[in-house]
């Protein structure tokens, strides 16, 4: 089921959003790459463009503005796409400064539209702003770093216009003299800080250095993207590069240290992040208001929030003891401060950590979601209630209770436009359906998720359908897609994951194992079974207790049965301890077929009624339909085929319903095999053939599944029926029919096949 905790994590950055960074002092100052801002700006004050494309170059300043520097061919490419006309005009009048003497720069300078005055850049506009800010950041500097500056203009230009500046290509690095920096004043200035950069290539990357703007955007921006979508943001590495260029030159910088933080959660390294996170925290204090420790404000309310985001740190990497002790240092300084609000994330993180632990938190989860509702806290009494619909589930409530709880919930989600728990509830109620083995529910609220309208605002040009809801639809759909053997719809599924969720992304590790799956049963299925072997470990990579269970059900098909035995009695101690039913009912179905090898199938039949019992009282409609024909298949070889015919029909209506492809076929071969047996045991029964053709069209239609799936074994065992069948009833021509496609698939096969009188159905 989805995780209805991955949106605790606490993100002080975050405001709907938007980031609110505090880079400690440092200012705007002018670049070449800001120089063509302004020509640009010049440009669209002074000269006539088509309204059309003043409104696309409008669209565009914010972006130009705020953004890191780009080379000069990406700015003119980013403007002609715009406005050729006036792309070409920037390109000269850079090229004038470029080629031109000192003096043609500072002309350019005088000549800028003055904010005050001029409409189009009135002064508290963005446009007005920056151009303010840039002139101020150029009269204050010296004559030597106006020198240094235009020598940096004509490398931006030259390495554009590929003609080398001094016999250099690459970042100059210039020097300065003593007199450079003999400064009367012991301030530090902004041409000071622009001429540090200059001066240090280690500081310099392809882009040019962050202004204080560009270092708020880029957090915003990146800090968005990895909430909302994982994929369009930079690769950890990356990220990771700019994140560390960025804390060179400034240390404090809290914020940057915050989303290191984020960015080392997706590649789970916990050492990186760890010490990120109280960097983070480190700063956020020493920056803060220090006579407020124990208020809402200053760092009181850091330190408790620190304890709390180590919490939920060691949750995500499995140390609950470390957990446990982090939450308990949070909730003494929350009461200690008596914020409430920290007490309920504390009390949501605690229940949680229970649950991980395997420990029965429905208590904590009942108290969180009244305290949460006290306290008007929709978030977090959402939150709980998802949970406890999970608990519910997990420990076999009836549907309709945990529907209408989900009901609820969804009123409490539209009344505040809660939408990321809207989808994470429309997520939940898929998972219900599928483990209650009603496939066609499932299918439809998929759908319904999949073609919401979210209520999120999008920036950043990010789409809603890369969150975790919206892969774990994705990967039911794709299971539901290959239960019915539609395996080229559940390619595209993967495909689209794979572009939405690539690889390195959080969320990519739901549809690699839901792939891995598939890819397991499709194999496993044809018989292949020296191709599902190696798919074993990376299930198991992904998932300890789905990788020794497939381990078990491989070492089952190649006969070695003490070590499959033994693999199936260990997984069942272990699924036991955590509660994990449907597992453990697999496990006993494993379990009894290992007794069939063997012909033991009265030892199978309590194994077989235990797993009937669990699927019933949990409500497992797929497990106990395949328990039933499990059963059923038990009495057909121990000699009561009326018995055996009479559980299958109770097991034929849900498979046929909701069940797939391979459990339908499985199901009327059964029937078939039950019906030739009862006709056999009658008196003068192969004259009595009124219902031989009965058992003739259900083997006639499980063979149309099988050729479905491209499943050779189970159609060749159905061929071998159909053959005996019809010698039974003398039709001699349909009889050779079937045994020529009986042998023609035994031939391909090459494989011994099973005794069809006593082998698993």
């Amino acid at each position: 089921m989805a995780s209805v905790h991955e949106s605790l994590y606490f993100n002080p950055m975050m405001t709907n959003g938007v980031v609110h960074a505090n880079v400690f002092g440092i200012k705007d100052w002018v670049t070449p790459y800001k120089i063509s801002v302004l020509s640009l700006l010049y440009e669209m004050t002074t000269s006539k463009i088509a309204l059309q494309e003043k409104r696309r170059l409008n669209k565009l300043i914010l972006p130009l503005q705020q953004g890191p520097d780009l080379q000069l061919g990406q700015f003119l490419k980013t403007v002609e796409d715009c406005c050729p006309q006036t792309a070409f005009a920037v390109k000269i009048r850079l090229n004038e400064m470029a080629d031109g003497e000192l003096k043609d720069m500072e002309f350019f300078f005088t000549t800028l539209p003055n904010p005050t005055f001029d409409s189009e850049a009135y002064k508290t506009s963005v446009v007005g702003l920056f151009i303010r800010h840039m002139l101020l950041a150029y009269n204050k500097l010296s004559f030597s770093q106006v020198y240094k500056l235009y020598k940096s203009l004509q490398h931006y230009y030259h390495v554009y216009d590929a003609k080398p500046v001094d016999g250099q290509m690459g970042v100059p690095t210039f020097v300065a003299d003593d007199s450079d920096m003999d400064l009367t004043s012991t301030e530090v200035t902004i041409g000071d800080k622009m001429e540090r950069e200059l001066d240090s290539p280690l500081l310099i990357s392809d882009r040019g250095p962050l202004s204080q703007k560009q270092a708020e955007y880029f957090l915003a921006k990146q800090a968005y993207l990895l909430k909302n979508d994982d994929n369009k943001a930079l690769r950890p590495a990356k990220l990771q590069e700019e994140l560390n260029n960025m804390l060179k030159f400034n240390p404090d910088f809290a914020e940057a240290h915050y989303l290191n933080y984020l960015n080392s959660m997706r590649v789970q390294d916990i050492y990186i992040s760890t010490h990120s996170l109280l960097h983070y925290f480190d700063r956020l204090i020493l920056s803060g208001s220090e006579g407020k420790s124990n208020g809402d404000e200053g760092y009181g309310r850091s330190l408790r929030y620190a304890a709390l985001n180590l919490a939920s740190l060691h949750c995500r990497f499995g140390h609950y003891q470390l957990a446990d002790l982090a939450l308990q240092e949070a909730i003494r300084i929350a009461q200690e401060s008596n914020d409430h609000v920290c007490l309920q994330h504390c009390l949501s993180w605690l229940y949680t950590l229970e649950q991980m632990k395997g420990s029965d938190s429905s208590v904590l989860t009942e108290d969180s979601v009244k305290m949460a509702a006290h306290f008007c806290l929709p978030y977090l009494a959402s939150l709980g209630i998802q949970s406890l619909v999970q608990q519910g589930a997990v420990q076999g409530k009836s549907a309709h209770e945990l529907m209408d709880a989900l009901k609820d919930t969804d009123i409490l989600h539209w009344k505040h436009s809660l939408s990321e728990l809207i989808e994470i509830s429309l997520a939940q109620t898929i998972s219900i359906w599928r483990m209650y083995g009603k496939s066609t529910m499932a299918q439809q609220q998929a759908q319904l998720l999949l073609n919401m309208s979210s209520l999120e605002p999008v920036n950043f040009g990010v789409t809603q359908n890369n969150t975790e809801a919206f892969a774990v639809a994705l990967c039911h759909l794709a299971e539901l897609h290959a239960e019915q053997g539609l395996y080229g719809g559940t390619t595209e599924i993967f495909k689209h994951l794979k572009e939405q969720f690539p690889p390195h992304t959080q969320h990519a590790k739901l549809w690699m194992l839901c792939d891995l799956k598939i890819q397991f049963e499709k194999h496993m299925n044809d018989g292949k079974y020296h191709l599902a072997q190696p798919l074993v470990p990376a299930i198991r990579a992904q998932n300890k207790t789905e990788g020794l269970y497939r381990k078990a059900q491989v070492l089952k098909s190649l006969s070695r049965t003490t070590e499959a035995y033994r693999i199936l009695q260990k997984l069942q101690v272990h699924c036991e301890k955590t509660r994990c039913t449907e597992t453990i009912i697999r496990v006993l179905l494993s379990t009894a077929e290992l007794h069939w090898e063997s012909s033991d199938f009265s030892t199978g039949l309590p194994l077989l009624l235990q797993a009937l019992t669990l699927s019933r009282k949990h409500h497992l409609q797929a497990l106990a339909s395949r328990t039933l024909l499990h059963l059923a298949f038990t009495q057909l070889m121990l000699g009561v085929p009326e018995q055996a015919l009479s559980v299958l029909h109770e097991a034929l209506e849900p498979i046929l319903a909701h069940g797939g492809i391979m459990d339908k076929g499985r199901a009327l071969m059964l029937a078939a095999r039950c019906q030739m047996a009862l006709v056999a045991t009658r008196p003068n029964g192969r004259e009595q053939a009124g219902e031989d053709p009965v058992a003739i069209h259900t083997l006639d239609e499980a063979a149309s599944y099988f050729s479905t799936l491209n499943c050779k074994e189970r159609l060749r065992d159905v061929r071998y029926l159909q053959a005996r069948l019809h010698s039974s009833l003398g039709q001699t021509a349909q009889r050779n029919r079937c045994a020529m496609l009986f042998h023609l698939l035994d031939r391909e096969l090459q494989t011994p096949r099973a005794n069809l009188i006593n082998g698993i159905y």
